[in-house]
């Protein structure tokens, strides 16, 4: 044998970002055992069963796409990695996707029975607006280019989560489920790193094609993007047409695509900007420390590491910095 094995040296830095990115994720890291999910049970009483049914099934659907992220998502990513650091960054994310799934368990075991959580996973299995954009993005994981991975990692990331995480937020705005948001907001300061970085390596290897295999791949790009929010309609329209959430959520969609393209390096495609998304659910996703005990109460500035959220400015790492 005469390939050696090469260590890992973290004082040889190829790429800073690969560094930057670690040392962010690593002082964001959290469990949701350290968060009192038991305190929302007031207000989770208080409300319908239409709205039980409502976060029961968004936080299915979130469960699905998380091991999809944990179980696929990241392993089909690390077979073209630029660096060690970049794996060891792919590693780190790939456990946090599977503490984001672990997390809604969290949320059912506190808030459902035994039966309703059953009919949840059974629901995750079965519809089929779920399973599509889950088989969607799947199989261009096991089939696509490496770059075509990057860019249906980001719009998972970035864009196909939202739908269910416009939900907490909102309710978080009514002051409802706060520690509930909690969880989500922590884990929307993961997401957004994970697409920023995700999409920051995407833009490496885009950069090095030719202009004509540029174009070729911004159009198969954009025909994967119309042919994911066609089908979100449908899933958004099938979650909240019962409680006449629809169009606001399709709007923080559509808002959110454009994030997704953002940190691609690419044009947004809607119109719809900030100020047009509910200014209750743009509040909570610019989270700010909630302030609880570290032995008590964990929420999302508990003090593990001084914890920030990545605000717009952030969704696109600068190339010739």
């Amino acid at each position: 044998m005469t390939d050696k094995y090469i260590a890992i040296n973290w004082n040889d830095i190829e790429d800073r970002i690969d560094k930057a990115t670690w040392e962010k994720l690593t002082e964001q890291f959290w469990l949701d055992t350290r968060i009192p999910l038991s305190n929302d049970l007031d207000d989770w009483r208080k409300m319908t069963d239409g709205e039980h049914y409502l976060v029961g099934h968004v936080f299915g659907g979130l469960t699905l796409l998380d091991t999809l992220q944990s179980q696929d998502g990241m392993s089909s990513l690390k077979a073209a990695v630029r660096t060690q650091h970049e794996e060891a960054v792919l590693n780190n994310i790939e456990f946090m996707e599977s503490v984001h799934a672990k997390s809604y368990s969290s949320i059912f075991e506190t808030l459902n029975s035994p039966a309703e959580i059953e009919e949840i996973f059974n629901w995750t299995g079965s519809d089929d607006y779920l399973q599509f954009k889950a088989q969607r993005i799947n199989n261009i994981y096991q089939t696509g280019t490496d770059l075509q991975k990057k860019i249906a990692s980001v719009f998972l990331e970035t864009f196909l989560f939202y739908s269910g995480f416009y939900t907490p937020l909102y309710y978080l705005g009514h002051n409802k489920l706060n520690n509930v948001a909690e969880i989500i907001k922590l884990i929307l300061r993961d997401e957004s790193v994970h697409g920023t970085y995700i999409g920051y390596k995407f833009q490496l290897g885009f950069n090095e094609l030719p202009e004509t295999e540029q174009d070729k791949l911004k159009m198969w790009m954009y025909d994967l993007l119309m042919e994911l929010y066609a089908n979100e309609e449908k899933y958004t329209h099938e979650l909240y047409d019962g409680v006449g959430w629809t169009e606001s959520v399709l709007t923080f969609i559509r808002y959110n695509a454009n994030k997704a393209l953002m940190n691609l390096g690419q044009d947004p495609l809607f119109p719809d900007g900030a100020e047009d998304v509910n200014p209750i659910v743009m509040n909570g996703i610019s989270t700010t420390t909630s302030n609880h005990d570290f032995f008590s109460q964990v929420g999302n500035g508990y003090r593990l590491g001084q914890l920030e959220v990545m605000e717009d400015d952030d969704y696109n790492y600068g190339l010739n910095d």
